[in-house]
């Protein structure tokens, strides 16, 4: 099964479209809950690197905040955080690039495939969301059940590499599989596509 309903009185994966699209579970930053929310495929982003190899982004480390990262990344001249921020959909322009926490929401709630999970090292673990992410096991999280968010759905996930924020070293930056929900650090020129997020405070 997916992790467990939250304590508020919508569910993981709810369309809403009065925050601009489907709820993916919440993240603390700084104390503060927030609501993340998956704008499906309007908010996908195609294969690109996150940036030049060996060029270190201050403010761009953090594995909950993905809109500070975003705001940094841009700053620092990014194509793809840019391309981030620059996008319009639902009314809504205050979108970004998940952080590792929040993209790792995205595959907990959005699993595309029915594909073995990792479980390797720590892959899940995730400190900063309410309730606190356990690690996969190999059958949780399982695909999730709305066919519109299955692989080959109109608001699916593709069963790829898909990048966060947050940047790892200077030569890298995190990825999350959505092929199995592996996460660790691979090579900032790597082609690995993205997908947008929002958030409000709860």
């Amino acid at each position: 099964m997916n992790a467990p309903q939250q304590h508020l009185s919508f569910a993981l994966g709810q369309h809403l479209p009065e925050q601009g699209g489907w709820f993916a579970g919440v993240i603390v930053i700084d104390g503060q809950r927030y609501g993340v929310i998956n704008v499906g495929a309007a908010g996908e982003l195609p294969a690109q690197p996150w940036g030049e190899y060996g060029e270190d982004i201050p403010g761009a480390g953090s594995v909950c905040d993905g809109a500070a990262n975003t705001i940094a990344l841009a700053a620092a001249g990014h194509t793809l955080a840019t391309a981030a921020q620059q996008l319009s959909i639902a009314g809504f322009n205050d979108w970004y690039l998940p952080s590792r926490d929040e993209l790792e929401l995205l595959y907990r709630t959005f699993k595309p495939t029915d594909a073995v999970n990792s479980c390797t090292f720590r892959d899940g673990e995730n400190p900063n969301s309410v309730p606190i992410g356990q690690a996969y096991t190999e059958r949780s999280p399982d695909q999730v059940s709305d066919a519109t968010h299955q692989h080959g759905g109109a608001e699916a996930f593709e069963p790829a590499w898909y990048w966060a924020s947050t940047q790892y070293s200077a030569d890298t930056a995190w990825i999350q599989s959505f092929d199995g929900g592996s996460q660790y650090g691979v090579p900032k020129g790597s082609g690995c596509r993205a997908r947008a997020v929002r958030r409000f405070p709860l």
